[in-house]
C-alpha cells in the first residue's frame, strides 16, 4: 500500500520539491545586506505571496485527488478487497502526505525567513512591518509547516465528504482562506494576554490624528500615540475621565488642527497642534495601548502551530469517522 501510494504522488511531489531547490536557491543568491532592499523588493514581494500560496495549493492540488481520484474511479473498492482495510487506506495517505506537504511549505518559509532577515530584525525604520503584525507573521517562522499539514488534512476531508475534485478544490479553498484570515483576528491575538498600558498624552508622544470634514473644516476624531517599535498593536485609543473609550474627540481640541493647506504645514504648526491636543490630558484623558511587543513572535509561532496541528488532528479523526460510512 505504502508503495502504491508513493507511486501515485512520486512525480506532483518531486516537481513541487524541485520548484521549491530553485526558489530557494534564488533567494540565497539574493539575500540583501544591511537592509538594503531596493533592488529586490520584488522579492520581497513574491516570497510572501508564495509562502501563503504553497499550503493552499498542496491542500488544493495533493490532498483532493489522493482521495477523489480513487473514489471517482471506484479503485478504492479494489484496493478495500485486497486486505487492505478502510483505515489503512487512508492512514498510509495521510502519513505519506502530510508530512510532505508539511516539509515543503514549512522549509519554503524558513528559507524566506533567514532572507528577509536583515529587514525583519531592524523592524522599527518605517519601511517594512514587523514580522509579528499578522500579515508578515504568516509568512515567517515556523507556522507555514503547521499550515500546509492542516491545508492537506482538509483537503482530505472535504474529498470524502464531496467526492468529486473540482467541488472539492473550490470548497476547500475557500474554507482554507477563511480560516486563514479567522485566526489572526478571532485566536491569534488572544493565543498569550496581550501588554496593556494607559499612557499620559503629551506633545512628544502623539503621533497623529483621525479628522473628519466638517461644516467650518476639520474635525479631530481620534488620536494616536507613539507605539512600541516593532510591537504588533491591537488597540491605540483615547479613555475620557471615566475610562471609556472615545469615540469623538471633546470640542475642547475642536479647533487644534491647523487651518493652512497641508502644503503649509511646517514643523512649527505640527509642534503647536501636538501642545494643543496634549490639553487633553490636563482634562483627565488618557491613552491605553493594547499590543504584544516584537519579543513574542516566537512563543506565538509556536503555539499557532500547536493550533494548526491539533485542527489537522482533529480533521483527521473526522476522516476516519466519515470512511466508515463510504461505500
Amino acid at each position: 500500500m505504502t508503495w502504491l501510494a508513493w507511486r501515485q504522488v512520486r512525480f506532483p511531489l518531486l516537481s513541487v520539491y524541485a520548484a521549491l531547490a530553485s526558489a530557494a536557491l534564488v533567494l540565497v543568491l539574493t539575500r540583501p545586506e544591511g537592509g538594503a532592499f531596493d533592488d529586490v523588493e520584488f522579492l520581497y514581494s513574491a516570497s510572501m505571496l508564495a509562502v501563503y500560496g504553497v499550503p493552499a495549493v498542496l491542500g488544493v492540488f495533493w490532498g483532493v485527488p489522493m482521495i477523489t481520484r480513487e473514489l471517482e474511479t471506484g479503485t478504492h473498492n479494489l484496493v478495500w478487497n485486497q486486505s487492505i482495510t478502510r483505515t489503512r487506506w487512508l492512514a498510509v495517505k495521510l502519513g505519506l502526505g502530510v508530512p510532505a506537504a508539511a516539509v515543503a511549505a514549512g522549509l519554503l518559509g524558513l528559507v524566506v525567513t533567514w532572507w528577509a532577515g536583515p529587514v525583519d530584525a531592524p523592524a522599527g525604520d518605517g519601511a517594512y512591518d514587523s514580522r509579528i503584525t499578522p500579515v508578515v507573521f504568516a509568512v515567517r517562522g515556523i507556522v507555514p509547516f503547521g499550515y500546509a499539514a492542516f491545508a492537506f488534512v482538509l483537503g482530505v476531508a472535504v474529498a470524502i465528504l464531496v467526492r468529486r475534485t473540482v467541488v472539492a478544490m473550490a470548497v476547500t479553498l475557500v474554507v482554507f482562506a477563511a480560516v486563514q484570515v479567522a485566526v489572526p483576528f478571532a485566536a491569534r491575538p488572544y493565543l498569550l494576554p496581550p501588554t496593556e498600558e494607559t499612557t499620559p498624552i503629551t506633545a512628544h508622544t502623539i503621533a497623529g490624528v483621525r479628522a473628519e470634514p466638517g461644516p467650518d473644516g476639520d474635525v479631530p476624531e481620534t488620536l494616536r500615540v507613539l507605539e512600541p517599535d516593532g510591537a504588533w498593536v491591537l488597540a491605540n485609543e483615547t479613555l475620557d475621565p471615566n475610562g471609556a473609550v472615545v469615540h469623538r474627540l471633546p470640542p475642547s481640541v475642536g479647533g487644534c488642527l491647523p487651518r493652512v493647506p497641508v502644503g503649509d504645514i511646517d514643523e512649527g504648526v505640527l509642534d503647536r497642534m501636538r501642545e494643543c491636543f496634549a490639553r487633553l490630558s490636563e482634562l483627565g484623558y488618557r491613552q491605553h495601548l493594547a499590543y504584544h511587543p516584537a519579543s513574542r513572535f516566537w512563543p506565538l509561532q509556536w503555539l499557532e502551530l500547536a493550533l494548526y496541528l491539533a485542527l489537522s488532528a482533529l480533521l483527521a479523526w473526522f476522516c476516519f469517522r466519515r470512511l466508515r460510512h463510504l461505500s
